[in-house]
């Protein structure tokens, strides 16, 4: 039994190498736009697109990528994945433009898509029951700790880059440092490559494709010969079932029996993305770079980042089943809501002022006299200081030095910013960013289950590739103080609507849930 509790345990992690790759392909760009946007002369929209690209690919992988393990089988749909890993990454590194860059990173997003949907489903069709819960959560904690390295790997490329060693200097850290950053996901994604080759076919897909008794012999790998004999018998029988069913048609759970649950779903599929989590993922560097505290410093505190949304999932994962679900929603909603309040004051109470002290802070190849009109005059907001930089240098010049301009003219307690920062991280880790998927498996039917989570998924991902790709252009235009009061606003909505309107679905079978959601005719 230890045995293959251990084959288990270490074909799960395997595949879950498909979850770390996504999550670092997701977060390694926020170390990057500060240099794509000077060197490719980028507009905030171009900037965003360069971040959110990316999740729009992974939105359309993730509708086709289940018909297409169906057919091709899950392993091999895998490999694939990691392929266009270790495309995107050699791709996005040696990229000559903007296009080619964002070619690239939407290269990975289909690796994105696909290892999202199919990495957990291998490895619930592998897994025993009394072991599923458990194996399956390693993806989601392998996303969150590839998340953390990206951050942690981005923060070491920079240190590299100011050594004056002949070896860094000849591997170019400095001249290429986000090439590097983008370019070090090639190393993960072949590991991943060669490591599913000594992951065994699904023995789920076998079953689909007729070979029973080869789905036997490898459920044996993984259980006892008699749970691995029952497990398959099951599988043979529920596919048999599921030929004879009329498939759920998309317009079936718009039905007025389903209103109530199809509006839960929704909602929070939009809240989950809305309240800004993937601002802080995807820009982190950015946000921190707008509290004055310099690249450097901006880089070690997205670590920190990195660091609490692991730490809080994995608290989220050995509370859900005690708290239930309801109060860790509303908890951490009011948490975020309280998170951006402080952000919101913490930005609104700045000043900008480039004094001669902080003028002499300036980097030499900051043309003084362009600057000159800026002495002294104070600014109370970053959108107004922003301007003027662009108004004084040109727009190319200030996107170079806006974040030394910011960091010598602004003052501000910057360490409320990353205790609101980490205080919405770790509300977000702990409630609705795992919540909602466990929301989502109990809320629907049976019936329309598979065909409802599919639409509020997309929802969910077509929500998260605005705030990405709209999040540059609102610090631009809003200011950092007006774009956190949105997401705190949204947030405030989102507790009076799980207290008033979610229900509490800890403990409660199934059949139980839909008898309280599903309107029943007659």
């Amino acid at each position: 039994m230890v045995k293959t509790q251990f084959y288990t345990i270490r074909i799960a992690l395997i595949v879950a190498l498909g979850g770390f790759l996504m999550g670092f392909d997701a977060s390694v760009i926020s170390g990057v736009v500060k240099f794509i946007e000077p060197e490719f002369s980028l507009t905030k929209l171009q900037l965003g697109w360069s971040v959110a690209s990316l999740t729009l690919t992974a939105t359309l992988a993730m509708m086709v990528s289940g018909p297409l393990s169906d057919r091709f089988g899950r392993r091999k749909v895998l490999q694939w994945a990691a392929v266009l890993f270790a495309v995107s990454a050699l791709g996005s590194a040696i990229s000559p433009d903007f296009l080619s860059l964002v070619i690239a990173r939407m290269i990975g997003g289909f690796g994105v898509g696909a290892s999202l949907i199919l990495a957990p489903m291998y490895i619930a069709e592998i897994a025993p029951p009394r072991m599923r819960g458990r194996l399956v959560s390693f993806n989601q904690l392998n996303i969150v700790i590839g998340i953390s390295v990206a951050f942690f790997t981005n923060y070491m490329i920079l240190k590299l880059a100011a050594l004056d060693t002949d070896w860094a200097i000849i591997l170019g850290f400095e001249k290429w440092n986000w090439r590097w950053m983008l370019g070090l996901e090639l190393l993960p994604a072949l590991l991943y490559f060669v490591g599913l080759f000594f992951v065994p076919k699904s023995p789920r897909w076998l079953v689909m494709k007729g070979q029973t008794d080869q789905a036997i012999m490898i459920m044996n790998q993984f259980t006892d010969v008699n749970d691995a004999k029952k497990q398959i018998n099951d599988a043979v029988k529920s596919i048999h079932e599921e030929k004879g069913k009329e498939k759920v048609k998309l317009t079936e759970f718009f039905k007025p029996a389903y209103r109530l649950v199809l509006v839960i779903g929704i909602v929070i599929a939009i809240l989950q993305q809305i309240t800004g989590i993937n601002s802080v993922f995807f820009y982190a560097p950015m946000i921190f770079e707008q509290s004055g505290i310099g690249t450097d410093a901006s880089f070690i505190q997205a670590i920190l980042v990195g660091l609490t949304n692991l730490a809080f999932t994995v608290l989220a994962i050995l509370f859900i089943d005690k708290l239930g679900r309801k109060p860790l929603l509303v908890g951490g909603l009011i948490g975020i809501a309280l998170c951006m309040g402080l952000l919101t004051y913490g930005f609104g109470k700045a000043t900008y002022q480039l004094t001669d002290d902080k003028m002499a802070m300036l980097p030499e190849g900051l043309d003084r006299e362009r600057i000159a009109p800026m002495a002294d005059v104070i600014y109370a907001d970053d959108v107004s200081f922003k301007q003027a930089l662009r108004n004084n240098l040109g727009e190319s010049v200030a996107l170079a030095y806006e974040s030394e301009a910011i960091t010598a003219a602004i003052s501000m307690n910057s360490a409320l910013i990353l205790i609101g920062i980490l205080g919405f991280v770790a509300s977000f880790a702990i409630s609705i960013g795992p919540v909602m998927w466990v929301l989502f498996s109990e809320l629907f039917p049976i019936n329309i289950k598979g065909a409802a989570i599919s639409f509020v998924g997309f929802i969910n991902s077509l929500i998260s590739y605005l705030v990405q790709q709209f999040f540059p252009w609102q610090l631009d235009t809003f200011g950092s103080s007006v774009t956190f009061l949105i997401y705190g606003v949204f947030a405030a909505v989102g507790v009076v609507f799980v207290i008033w309107v979610v229900p509490e679905t800890k403990n409660k079978s199934l059949e139980e849930l839909e008898a309280l959601l599903v309107k029943k005719k007659g």
